[in-house]
C-alpha cells in the first residue's frame, strides 16, 4: 500500500466509489486529472475525491489526502488508474478525479462519505 493511502477501501466500496462516478459523469460534473482536482478542492467546490492507489511516482497525489482532510472534503481510492479513467469516460488513465456536481449520484457519495468516515475511524 502506497504512503498516501490512508485506509484500506472493500471491493465492495471501491465499486460503489466507481459506479457513483459514472453516474456523475452522467448526470452530474467531474473534475478529472490531479490538477484540476487540486484546484476543486482548493475552491470547496467538491463532493468526493477518488485517488487511485497505483500512481507512479507517488507525490503526484501525495497531497490530496492532506488538503481533503484540511477542508473536511470526503475521499476515497480505487486500485487502478486506468479503472478511474474508464469510469470517467477518457480513454487514458487518470490518477485523481472528484465529483463537483453529484446529479444522480447523491445517494451513494453520501453512502461512500459515511463508509470512508467510519473506516478512517477504525484506522
Amino acid at each position: 500500500m502506497a504512503d498516501y493511502v490512508k485506509f484500506n477501501v472493500s471491493d465492495d466500496l471501491e465499486d460503489k466509489t466507481l459506479e457513483a462516478v459514472e453516474t456523475a459523469r452522467a448526470t452530474g460534473k467531474l473534475s478529472i486529472g490531479t490538477n484540476e482536482v487540486t484546484k476543486a478542492i482548493e475552491r470547496g467546490s467538491t463532493d468526493l475525491v477518488i485517488i487511485a492507489e497505483d500512481v507512479e511516482p507517488p507525490e503526484v497525489v501525495m497531497h490530496l489526502p492532506a488538503i481533503c482532510e484540511e477542508k473536511a472534503i470526503p475521499y476515497t481510492f480505487v486500485g487502478e488508474k486506468e479503472e478511474l479513467g474508464r469510469a470517467c469516460g477518457i480513454t487514458v488513465q487518470t490518477a485523481s478525479a472528484a465529483i463537483t456536481e453529484v446529479g444522480d449520484s447523491e445517494g451513494l457519495v453520501k453512502e461512500i462519505a459515511d463508509e470512508v468516515k467510519t473506516l478512517k475511524a477504525t484506522e
